[in-house]
């Protein structure tokens, strides 16, 4: 009886979020639509119009403050802070950090994937191009959203592990045939997988960034419980959500990913790693700057449209920052964690919702404030700070921004 009581009041506390999540995002679109209607949505060129906070409703001392800590170390190893608003930007702000001293401490051995090498992270070789980290799981998820519009694959009910008949798998457990593509771009695979410490050698990711063949070790892992019961980070996943778009379209993700997103929102310098074996690595290579990252968070905050073209589907945007799953809390900054197709949003207040990278990879998105703000670091040996980047938009800026029409 006791039981019975605690499942109904659990099941009337989701059914309560669920509803709070569709009535905000309802609402969400109107003012997008509303704003968009009356001219209000501007489109960068080849570079962003430039403002101030006041101009655009915020108070810029906030901002100030946050760039005073950040000097401070407040925040760690900062390299980048952008703020848009009302397509402007308000605040842009790169700090220089020697990593050449910071990575002699650690091994240096010059590899890609040695993330202590200065001259790949947190810059590629120099560059402004910035390492995205797990943020590129988000953008891979835009890419196969587009596959999925453009009718290469059926939609998210599929199961796609099926189509991956070039490499090696034991379909012997039927919870592998089950499994399918809306619970991998939900991290709810059922497969076998690790991702505690990154700097552990056995994290399952790690291992996997070490092997020859990624695609195929991440199809090796067994199963460990039914698809769709249980999130777990897993960013073998992502890599096989990448490989399923060169699977569907003929085309390496990267030039799918240049031809049918970036080029439409104007992003032209990009890197991205490729494995051992050739194939892109959809889980962590991506590297872009802040300001064409922040291209990427105006394109959803206005539901997948750019300009005159719709180059997202709207329906696509909206699964994307729907928590699908809701209080995972996988970290202690942001304790009501939700997660939808490789996004991240809050389980019970949608406000924000952000793509986000080891180190200290932010592109975080409010659209009732219409705001979008990119924060890059290299945070990856310690993250014991006493601020956190993931919650200055909602505890420092957000509440100092006037709401349009308000």
């Amino acid at each position: 009886m006791y039981l019975t009581s605690i499942y109904q009041m659990r099941k009337k506390q989701i059914n309560s979020i669920l509803l709070a999540i569709t009535l905000f995002l309802l609402f969400q679109r109107c003012a997008r639509v509303q704003h968009e209607q009356e001219g209000y949505a501007i489109w960068p060129g080849e570079a962003w119009a430039v403002s101030n906070p006041e101009a655009e409703g915020i108070d810029g001392a906030a901002i100030d403050s946050i760039h005073s800590d950040i000097t401070k170390g407040k925040y760690g190893l900062i390299d980048e802070f952008l703020v848009i608003r009302h397509g402007k930007i308000v605040a842009d702000h790169h700090y220089t950090q020697n990593y050449d001293s910071i990575a002699a401490h650690y091994d240096t051995t010059n590899h890609m994937f040695n993330y202590d090498h200065p001259k790949w992270h947190p810059y590629y070789q120099g560059s402004m191009l910035h390492s995205l980290q797990s943020v590129t799981k988000s953008i891979t998820a835009i890419a196969l959203g587009i596959v999925i519009d453009e009718g290469r694959l059926a939609g998210v009910d599929i199961h796609p592990l099926e189509l991956f008949t070039d490499y090696a798998q034991d379909f012997s457990d039927p919870r592998r045939k089950a499994m399918t593509l809306e619970d991998m771009l939900t991290m709810r695979s059922g497969i076998d997988w690790d991702e505690g410490s990154y700097e552990s050698d056995d994290n399952s990711c790690i291992i996997m960034e070490k092997s020859d063949a990624w695609v195929q070790y991440v199809l090796s892992r067994p199963m460990r419980e039914a698809p769709g019961s249980l999130w777990n980070y897993n960013s073998g996943v992502s890599v096989l959500l990448g490989k399923l778009i060169g699977l569907s379209t003929g085309m390496r993700v990267d030039a799918w990913t240049e031809e049918k997103l970036f080029k439409p929102l104007g992003i032209r310098n990009y890197f991205w790693k490729t494995t051992p074996d050739g194939e892109v690595d959809t889980e962590g290579g991506l590297y872009l700057s802040s300001k064409d990252l922040a291209r990427i968070g105006y394109l959803f905050l206005h539901n997948g449209r750019w300009g005159d073209q719709q180059v997202v589907p709207e329906s696509w945007v909206e699964k994307s920052i729907k928590p699908t799953v809701v209080d995972i809390n996988p970290l202690n900054d942001s304790p009501d964690s939700g997660y939808g197709y490789q996004w991240w949003v809050p389980s019970t207040a949608p406000l924000i919702f952000a793509g986000r990278g080891y180190g200290g990879q932010f592109v975080m998105v409010a659209p009732l404030y219409d705001l979008v703000v990119v924060f890059n670091g290299w945070n990856i040996h310690y993250n014991d700070y006493p601020l956190s980047s993931f919650a200055a938009l909602q505890d420092r800026i957000m509440p100092v921004t006037k709401i349009d029409n308000n």
